[in-house]
């Protein structure tokens, strides 16, 4: 044997341990939807002549339909050319059962009948219609739910306000459409020039739920990168031109864009084509609309918008909503922020704190359609 010569032994751990590893990788590119889908279905051939064989041995315990399991479970993992595969060993099963159990069936006794075929190739063909999708969309059944929760997660994120100094509350609500996790309504905020300013947007992308959510999420990423990064008069113009580049059937949206001095209260409210604000001036106890001039975003390129100038007195409240808080198809938007401003009053004494979310389910709870509310109050 030579100095440099491996064991029998060392070779086969070393197998071993490269089996091992690949097995491993596999499964963990399989589970993130990265990998091949042959240990799944390695997994389902073996499950279909156990099937078989338990149906025959056992008719009363195991039918011939049971033959579906592994069909629905293959619809869920695999890809459409892996489960022609499964699909023929099922058909061979099926008929090996067929040869066994139908000659001897007695008038009361397991048998595979047309029904039974019937139903076993109702439930591929729905099988191979939910594979082909997902092979469409691109995402796997096993990380499909957990992107959707993670994008949400994203959101609801970016949509923190941050904290403000002593003296300033801040509170944010939105609900979406139908009970839905998605929304068109979405809000970007930060905190800029050294912290001393908050610019919150919050925007109302045209449509609802789940039809206005993929661009709402696409959008807040956008504006969330923009917030900050430009001076605020520039950021409606260069919102508006990123959705005019998206060429969207329906790509307009609404938007207000609010920057507050932290230190006086002073601020400025750009609009784009937004429902106006409402403040309450602490001395006088009256709510007071808040409007700027903007079309909307994503009509045409070249819009202007002007600010509307405005301070926030000690005591004062500030409120900025979209319009499924407060029009409705049988209420106008006069009547909805009378009604909104009616029910806020109930706080001025006690605080506004926690009132956006019991705003909206005062004022809009059964509203067909996304709702926001964003409060800011100055102690």
């Amino acid at each position: 044997m030579t100095g440099g010569a491996e064991t029998p032994t060392a070779r086969m751990r070393k197998a071993w341990h490269r089996a091992r590893t690949s097995v491993r990788k596999a499964g963990v590119d399989y589970f993130r939807g990265d990998g091949s889908d042959w240990i799944a279905l390695a997994a389902l051939l073996l499950t279909v002549p156990a099937l078989a064989l338990t149906t025959i041995a056992l008719p009363a315990w195991c039918v011939p339909t049971a033959l579906v399991l592994p069909i629905v479970a293959g619809g869920l993992l695999l890809r459409p050319a892996s489960l022609l595969a499964l699909y023929a060993a099922s058909a061979a099963a099926l008929i090996a059962e067929a040869a066994v159990l139908n000659p001897g069936a007695s008038g009361d006794g397991v048998r595979v009948t047309p029904g039974t075929i019937l139903v076993v190739a109702a439930v591929g063909l729905l099988g191979l219609l939910i594979a082909q999708f997902r092979s469409r969309v691109g995402v796997p059944w096993r990380r499909g739910g957990t992107m959707l929760f993670d994008l949400r997660e994203r959101i609801r994120v970016q949509s923190k306000l941050p904290k403000l100094p002593r003296g300033w509350h801040r509170e944010m609500a939105l609900r979406p459409a139908g009970g839905q996790s998605f929304s068109g309504d979405f809000v970007v905020a930060a905190r800029t020039n050294g912290g001393r300013t908050l610019e919150v947007v919050l925007t109302d992308v045209s449509g609802k739920g789940m039809d206005a959510a993929s661009r709402a999420l696409l959008l807040s990423g956008a504006f969330g990168g923009l917030l900050g990064s430009l001076p605020p008069h520039a950021f409606l113009p260069a919102a508006n031109g990123y959705l005019l580049r998206q060429d969207w059937d329906e790509g307009f949206a609404t938007s207000v864009h609010l920057v507050l001095d932290l230190d006086s209260g002073d601020y400025e409210m750009f609009s784009a084509g937004h429902l106006p604000g409402l403040q309450l001036c602490a001395g006088t106890g009256r709510w007071e609309e808040k409007a700027a001039e903007g079309p909307l975003l994503g009509v045409y390129d070249g819009a202007q918008f002007d600010p509307m100038k405005g301070t926030l007195q000690p005591g004062d409240v500030l409120m900025l909503f979209t319009d499924g808080l407060v029009e409705t198809s049988e209420r106008d938007l006069t009547e909805g922020m009378d009604r909104l401003t009616g029910e806020a009053d109930r706080y001025v004494s006690a605080g506004f704190q926690g009132a956006a979310w019991h705003l909206i389910e005062a004022v809009a709870k059964d509203v067909n359609d996304d709702r926001a509310l964003l409060l800011i109050c100055r102690h």
